[in-house]
């Protein structure tokens, strides 16, 4: 089953009427993104771009601009944040390329009066507002899969993701302790594929060699239809490959299926949680009162739900889900109880 927040598996509508409030319709918000690389942030600032841009024309917010780091560098994004400071925005919704070495720069936001909400990649700056899947159970889930699909266990390949990134650290966390719980299974190689199918595809030829046999692959997202490529080309059989929700990933997976069969399954956090993350930045200028901490389900695609997915994924895009303004007074409601 293909699994989301309040159940919704498509887009849904992009402003809602409760947001139209004149205590914020002079203010602006600014998003601080630091990787660009890769599908999922590719449709994370196409996400952005349309669920923002009504926002501002029907008089929500005067602005809501988004930025995007050169390079996944610490130093870049924090010069970044301090120029949005400068620049008098009032709320910065930040996707960090750390977890805590941005905290200098965002306290320096929050004590010049600024609203800053991450996510995805969060930050542990106290002033400072989490939007977050939580990853660490996702890689569990991963896990928790094969021990259905392969009780009796075999060598795993890791692909994580960014190195040094939260998100990173937590899906791999997530796997380990899998793992540590059922020591049937083994991971025998690991490699960052930097959630980019090209690189995941080099750095999974580079390190097959000298591996065993691959009874499944754990992923983290944007790296599983790379691998199945890596195994084609050394003549390797295909293990079990989680997916990360990439419309290339379901391509491949679904003609896999409709050739021999072939099962599993894919699990990412929705590119348009940037989305929701601008509603609640919103609704923190407009003076509602939100906990720091804000929990979103990942987006999960079960074999049964393959074709439905793939049919509402665009080509080189991401399945994904964007929020409305309802949509994020219903999570503060929830994390609130």
């Amino acid at each position: 089953m293909r699994k989301t927040v309040f159940g919704i598996v498509s887009v849904g509508l992009l402003v809602a009427a409760s947001a139209a409030v004149a205590d914020t319709k002079d203010k602006k918000i600014a998003l601080s993104n630091n990787y660009a690389g890769n599908s999922w942030r590719q449709a994370m600032l196409k996400s952005w771009d349309k669920v923002t841009k009504p926002a501002v024309a029907s008089g929500i917010v005067a602005a809501a601009d988004a930025y995007t780091t050169s390079e996944n560098q610490v130093t870049e994004q924090a010069a970044q944040i301090q120029n949005l400071i400068l620049q008098g925005y009032n709320a910065i919704v930040v996707n960090a390329a750390s977890p805590d070495a941005l905290n200098g720069v965002i306290k320096q936001a929050c004590d010049a009066g600024i609203t800053v909400v991450s996510f995805d990649g969060i930050v542990t700056e106290p002033c400072a507002w989490r939007v977050a899947v939580d990853f660490k159970k996702m890689g569990r889930v991963e896990v928790d899969y094969l021990t259905k699909k392969m009780p009796a266990g075999g060598n795993l390949l890791e692909i994580r993701g960014l190195a040094g990134v939260f998100v990173d650290d937590a899906i791999h966390s997530g796997i380990e302790d899998g793992v540590k719980a059922n020591p049937q299974y083994k991971i025998v190689g690991s490699v960052h594929g930097n959630w980019a199918q090209e690189v995941a595809q080099k750095e999974v030829a580079g390190i097959l060699p000298s591996l065993p046999e691959i009874k499944a692959v754990v992923t983290q997202g944007g790296d599983g239809y790379g691998a199945a490529q890596a195994f084609a080309a050394a003549g390797r059989p295909t293990p079990l490959i989680v997916m990360g929700n990439r419309q290339d990933e379901l391509q491949w997976w679904k003609e896999q299926k409709d050739k021999n069969g072939y099962e599993t399954m894919s699990v990412s956090i929705a590119p348009g949680v940037s989305t929701l993350a601008f509603w609640v930045a919103q609704m923190i200028l407009d003076g509602k009162q939100v906990p720091k901490d804000l929990t979103v389900p990942f987006l999960q695609i079960d074999q049964a739900d393959l074709e439905k997915s793939l049919a509402t994924t665009e080509k080189g895009g991401v399945a994904n889900v964007e929020y409305t303004a309802d949509d994020a007074a219903k999570v503060v409601a929830g994390a609130s109880k």
